[in-house]
């Protein structure tokens, strides 16, 4: 996993850094104190896996430097770690693709929860983003109309476990299958919203109505 962290305070991405090399000892870390340079690492490292960003850098307007960076890198996921808990710039942040917000102020625990879910490929986000969402049940699926004709009983299940915030190895448990198999569903379920990774899948259910 190799892991680019941007944020301006240097003691914060220091242990921020230390925290993820205690959760996946071969974790290869990169830093950045501002987009331009979290810009020119992206250039220089064609091989991230996932970027960890604070939203508020001195040098651009984050939703300016975000989309930026996605623009450069759009097949890396990025992860925000922000003192922000407002909802609409969280709401903002997850119309860019981001794969999980995390507040700054959360505990320790909290932090490294959130942090290990997301290196093995899942998302989080605050639970005040969550509470609209109605949680996932096998009884209400026939009267999910509009779901019927966008996506399968399976598809609806794995996107709603997605919703919150699993990975595929996590889904899989859940629903009793592989993870090959797992991906198969999540393939046909963007294909079937249109969209092209997971967070889009989630706002495209959510403006739809589905979850």
């Amino acid at each position: 996993m190799r892991v680019l962290i941007a944020d301006d305070h240097a003691l914060f991405r220091d242990g921020l850094s230390l925290n993820l090399e205690r959760l996946d000892s071969t974790v290869v870390i990169f830093q950045a104190g501002s987009y331009s340079q979290a810009l020119k690492i992206l250039e220089e490292e064609k091989n991230l896996d996932l970027v960890i960003i604070d939203l508020d850098m001195p040098d651009m307007l984050w939703e300016e430097g975000l989309a930026v960076l996605r623009r450069k890198a759009p097949e890396v996921r990025y992860v925000v770690i922000s003192a922000s808990e407002d909802n609409r710039s969280i709401r903002k942040a997850l119309e860019q693709g981001i794969s999980g917000y995390i507040p700054k102020r959360s505990d320790t625990k909290v932090l490294n929860a959130a942090l290990k879910l997301i290196l093995d490929g899942g998302t989080y986000f605050p639970p005040s983003v969550l509470e609209p969402r109605t949680s996932a049940s096998k009884d209400s699926l026939p009267v999910e109309r509009p779901k019927s004709k966008v996506l399968t009983n399976r598809q609806f299940e794995v996107l709603s476990l997605i919703a919150q915030g699993m990975s595929n190895k996590q889904i899989a448990y859940e629903l009793g299958v592989s993870e090959a198999t797992v991906k198969l569903h999540i393939n046909a379920m963007l294909r079937s919203l249109g969209v092209n990774n997971r967070t889009q899948a989630v706002i495209t259910a959510q403006k739809m109505g589905l979850i």
